[in-house]
This record gives C-alpha cells, sequence and structure tokens, in this order.
C-alpha cells in the first residue's frame, strides 16, 4: 500500500476499534487508537500470512503483547478478510471468538494467550527459538508490546535472552503513547531511555514517530534487513489518537469512547478496506513424531537411584526416540539433571538460565510451534513464574515443567531452596497434570507419558536416592495410583507420595510387627486423583492418614479429599504435612522435625488405632 491508502487502513482500525467497544460497552479503544497506524503498516506491507492456512509453517509470527487492545487485532483480522463486520461488533459478547484478551483456544491466528503484560515478548523469544534454531525456517516474530508493560522484569529476561540468542528473526514494536492505566509512564515519550536498556541488551533500536507510516515502514525494512541482532521499534504514539475528546488524555484507559458516534465521524467514517497480505514464502511443514524404539533406563526392584536421576536418564531416551521433544533449563541442569539430555540432544537444548520466567515463556512458544518441552528448574523456583503457568493454561499450551529439590528432604540447603507450595500451585492451574513419583522406574514412566498429555504437565522428584519398589515394567496411568501393602486386616490406611511413600512402608513395617495392619497407597498421581482406590480403602479401613513432604495447604492432603467431593460421605481424615518453618538439617533429620518421617507415621497411626477402639 502506498502512503495514502496506510493511512485510510489506520483510520479504518481505529474507527473499528471504536465501534467493536461502543458495541460491547466495554474494552480499550484507545489504546487500540495509538498503535493503529503500526498495525496498519505491518499488516499491507510487511507481514507474511495465510490467513485460511494459519499453521502454514512459512507464516510469520505476530504476538499482541499489549493484549488488552485486543480491538486493534480484531479489526485488522477483519481488514484481512478473517473475519467479518458482523462479528467484530459481537466483541466481549457470551459465546464469541473475540474475546476482552485474545486466546489461541478460540482463534487459530493467535500464537499465545496475553493480557497479562509481558508475556508476549517472552512468549516471542520462544518462538524465534524454535524458528531459528530448530526449524531453520525464513518466518518472523513480530510482538506488538505497550510501553507500561516494559516495566515488567519479564520483558527484560526476554530481551537478554533474545540478544544473547542473537534472534535476528525477532522484531518488538513498542507503542509508546506515555500512557498506562492511572496516568503517565515512568519515561513517558523518552525513547532514548528504552533504546538504552534494549541496546545494552545487544538489540538493535530504531526511533520513530508511530503515526508517521512511511517512517514506520521504513522502520520495519531495517528491521527485517538487520542480521546478528533482534529489532525494537520504539514508536511515539497518542493514546486515543484522531480523536481530539480523548487523544493523549489521562482516564479514559479500558473505557469505550464517551460518543462514539462523534469520534467516528470526526475519524472520517466507516471503511471497508481489505488488505491482501502478503503471502507466506515456502517452508517445510513441522510434523509430530508420535514416537520410535523408546528404550526407558531400567532399575532393578531394590536398586536406589533419585527419581531426579531417572527424570534425566528418562527425557535422553525420550529425546532419542521423538524428534520433537526439547529441553530447556535454568542453569541447575547438573542438578536437575537434564544435563543428560543436554549433552545427547545438545542442539535440542535451551539454557534459559536463572531466569524461570523467560524459562516457562520459552516452552511456551516453542510448544506453540509444535514441540514437546521438558523445562525444569527447582521446585521452588517455578513459584516464580506461576503467572506464566497461568497464563500457559489460558493458551491451552502443552507443556512439561519438572520441579526438583523439593521438599524439606532436601537437607541442609534450608528453606529458601525447599519446594514446599509447588504441588498446590500446580493443582490450582486449570487443566493440569500433576505427578510425583517414589521410585526411578515409576519416573521414567511418567516422563514418557506426559509426552502425550494436554494442557500443562508437573512431575516434581527429589533429590536424594531411595530404593526401586517397582519393576521396570510396571505401568503407571495417569490418574491411577499403587497399593502397596493391603490385607483384610487393614486398620486405616497411609497415603503418601514420593520420598514420604518409603516412610509410610517403614511405618507399615513396625505397626505390622505390632499386631496392627494398615494399608500403604502410593497416590502417585497427585491431578488426577484415584478416587476409586481413595474410596475403597476409607470403607474398608475407615480411617485415611495423608503425609507429604509439603504444606498443608492445597498438596497431597487435599488432593485426596478431592476423591469426596461430589457429595459422598468425607472419610476420616488426618494430615502429615509440613507445618513449621524448616531450618538446616540432614534429610532424615527434616523429615523428622516434620512429622513426615516412618517414626511420626507410626505414632500417628497408633493414636488413630487407639481412638478406634476407644469406648
Amino acid at each position: 500500500m502506498d502512503t495514502a491508502e496506510l493511512i485510510e487502513l489506520g483510520q479504518q482500525l481505529r474507527v473499528d476499534s471504536v465501534r467493536a467497544s461502543a458495541a460491547a460497552g466495554s474494552g480499550h479503544p484507545t489504546s487500540s487508537m495509538s498503535a493503529a497506524d503500526l498495525m496498519a503498516v505491518l499488516l499491507a506491507n510487511h507481514l507474511r500470512y495465510d490467513f485460511d492456512r494459519p499453521a502454514h509453517p512459512g507464516n510469520d509470527r505476530f504476538v499482541l503483547s499489549k493484549g488488552h487492545a485486543s480491538p486493534l487485532l480484531y479489526s485488522a483480522y477483519k481488514a484481512a478478510g478473517a473475519v467479518d463486520d458482523e462479528e467484530l461488533l459481537t466483541f466481549r459478547k457470551l459465546g464469541s471468538r473475540l474475546e476482552g484478551h485474545p486466546t489461541p483456544r478460540r482463534l487459530p491466528w493467535v500464537e499465545t494467550a496475553t493480557g497479562s503484560l509481558g508475556q508476549g515478548l517472552p512468549v516471542g523469544v520462544g518462538i524465534a527459538l524454535s524458528g531459528k534454531r530448530l526449524e531453520h525456517a525464513g518466518y518472523r516474530v513480530w510482538v506488538l508490546c505497550g510501553d507500561s508493560e516494559l516495566a515488567e522484569g519479564s520483558v527484560w529476561e526476554a530481551a537478554e535472552h533474545a540478544g544473547h540468542e542473537h534472534l535476528d528473526n525477532l522484531t518488538a514494536i513498542v507503542d509508546v503513547n506515555r500512557l498506562g492505566q492511572r496516568g503517565p509512564t515512568r519515561h513517558g515519550h523518552d525513547l532514548d531511555a528504552y533504546a538504552r536498556r534494549f541496546q545494552a541488551f545487544g538489540w538493535h533500536t530504531v526511533e520513530v514517530d508511530g503515526h508517521d507510516v512511511d517512517a514506520v515502514d521504513r522502520a520495519y525494512g531495517e528491521a527485517v534487513s538487520t542480521k546478528g541482532q533482534p529489532t525494537v521499534v520504539l514508536a511515539r504514539t497518542l493514546k486515543g489518537r484522531g480523536v481530539s475528546s480523548v487523544q493523549d488524555r489521562e482516564g479514559l484507559h479500558g473505557k469505550p469512547l464517551p460518543d462514539a458516534d462523534e469520534a467516528i465521524e470526526e475519524l472520517g467514517g466507516v471503511r471497508d478496506l481489505r488488505v491482501r497480505v502478503h503471502a507466506p514464502a515456502d517452508a517445510r511443514m513441522l510434523h509430530s513424531v508420535p514416537g520410535g524404539r523408546l528404550d526407558l533406563p531400567r532399575w532393578d526392584k531394590g536398586e536406589e537411584a533419585a527419581t531426579r536421576d531417572a527424570y534425566g536418564q528418562a527425557l535422553a531416551a525420550l529425546g532419542g526416540a521423538r524428534e520433537d521433544v526439547v529441553a530447556l533449563d535454568g542453569e541447575v541442569s547438573d542438578s536437575t539433571r537434564a544435563e543428560v539430555f543436554a549433552k545427547e540432544h545438545p542442539e535440542r537444548f535451551f539454557e534459559c538460565y536463572i531466569a524461570e520466567q523467560q524459562l516457562v515463556a520459552a516452552a511456551v512458544g516453542l510448544a506453540a510451534r509444535g514441540r514437546v518441552p521438558y523445562a525444569s528448574t527447582f521446585a521452588a523456583f517455578l513459584t516464580r513464574a506461576h503467572d506464566f503457568v497461568r497464563m500457559a493454561a489460558v493458551s491451552g499450551a502443552g507443556v512439561n515443567l519438572v520441579g526438583s529439590h523439593a521438599g524439606s528432604a532436601i537437607g541442609q540447603d534450608g528453606p529458601s531452596q525447599m519446594g514446599l507450595e509447588d504441588l498446590a500451585m500446580f493443582r490450582a492451574v486449570h487443566g493440569s497434570t500433576v505427578l510425583y513419583p517414589c521410585d526411578p522406574n515409576q519416573t521414567a514412566r511418567l516422563v514418557a507419558t506426559m509426552a502425550g498429555l494436554d494442557g500443562v504437565r508437573y512431575l516434581r522428584t527429589s533429590r536424594g536416592k531411595a530404593p526401586a519398589l517397582y519393576g521396570p515394567d510396571e505401568e503407571f496411568p495417569v490418574g491411577g495410583s499403587k497399593v502397596l501393602r493391603s490385607s483384610d486386616r487393614d486398620r486405616m490406611t497411609i497415603v503418601a507420595a514420593g520420598v514420604t511413600v518409603h516412610e509410610a512402608l517403614k511405618a507399615a513395617e513396625a505397626l505390622d510387627a505390632e499386631g496392627v495392619a494398615v494399608r500403604v497407597i502410593d497416590l502417585y498421581s497427585v491431578k488426577p486423583v484415584d478416587r476409586d482406590t481413595l474410596r475403597r480403602a476409607a470403607r474398608e479401613t475407615g480411617c485415611l492418614l495423608s503425609v507429604e513432604d509439603h504444606h498443608e495447604q492445597g498438596g497431597l492432603g487435599d488432593a485426596v479429599l478431592d476423591a469426596f467431593v461430589d457429595g459422598r460421605p468425607t472419610p476420616r481424615l488426618v494430615r502429615l504435612a509440613v507445618r513449621t518453618m524448616p531450618g538446616s538439617a540432614g534429610p532424615d533429620e527434616q523429615l523428622h522435625a516434620a512429622g513426615i518421617d516412618a517414626e511420626s507415621i507410626a505414632a500417628s497411626a497408633r493414636l488413630l488405632v487407639e481412638q478406634a477402639i476407644a469406648p
């Protein structure tokens, strides 16, 4: 398009943003209006995309990081012929694909869910990593950010990672409109302040007037031609551009315009321009790999190994069988044991350093490109990236997250290193799967199973070694459990997972020597939970004792209660969990101090049996 046409297209995008927000009675039209010229130039002159084939391997990928500006995105879709005017005016209505913030669950052209600010660029880095390092494809990743979100630390994790990886297939466009939700942003229209920050991370920077379509066009061309560096286009814009009653004025964020009809008239009226978006270049299609021969590592019963060791070896084996499996780690691969994968499949290993938000975001971006990512760090540190996990679920992203060094059993490192909240965090994520193996063969099987699951999957691994309880050919279905001890004389049931399974078995042996029979369940699938087995145990033994190396809230005990949420009588349940703040001590000392070792379990069981027979 030439200059005049681009100006007209920008005005159309503004008008349609105003109309969609007015029809909804809500939305963010002023945030859309500031970026309308930026979007018009990109859509008409630079984006290579086939809207009829959103999975085309040559398509450029566009991420709207400022997801509240969704009216602009949907107006662009209309200009490209992907949605019609009738659908545009269903914005934010029940059942509409055009949600307040875009998600790939509803729209095939959306790469990732946005709306939690500071996430678009980190995910875009993951997509760009796939394009440059794995696909060797010619597509470009374009990310439209707002200036307010540049206050988020995750943006600078992404900026540093992109600069380190020389992602010259990535372009960030920053809509510097000066105004946030409650007033001016930290740096206002000081483009140089933003440029210095990006330059420090190795980016090529271009500063432009974001309403000069020719300057924007040249800036995008410069970004495409820049080699060896990612590029950021810093565009000075005005919020509410084109309507005098709202332009560059505070207090109007997230509100439809006061008089939409008057605003539309000032903008030149309704238009119906259509854009013929440039076709993508030919590229090879990514195919998921259903699996070649998978030879998982094997341990004999009684052989000691840590579940983190089993994770690393199983992941490397899985990577040998499936080329779509990739691994990411937060600079602790020698502890998580992801280093085994890194040594065997270095081209598919991504070091994200101590940047857990970027770690999860890159996994989401790689998943968007058809990869099966496994991202690992200490369980405690994944809590830092919880918002990215939450948004991964909103996106429907298929990511595998692995938290090692979980619980107080890690020992002397102390509470800052102990994942004691992770089960609760991941259980609360929509559609998640939460797994907590207790032995190496179980771990290896679950690592392989995770590759075929949907949504967010979490595997909790342990630091210390423990004997293998299961043979290498045992099956561990998600949603299942294993009854390790059982008899018709059982007085109660101990429910455990991970490290506490071994403590529960020791306690059961001690109790059996005293003539007290107890059942032991290994609840390795914390979510979904094995309701049938737990209900049967409650009926047959009358009392459940859960024991977990985790805080009481939201962990294994609450998972047990999930088996009885449909109105069935709730069983008697006593919970043993970490209720105090641990200090530094040996692993056995930690378990004893928390009251979750074999001795404490046996003592609690004796008390419960005594109470049950008391008159």
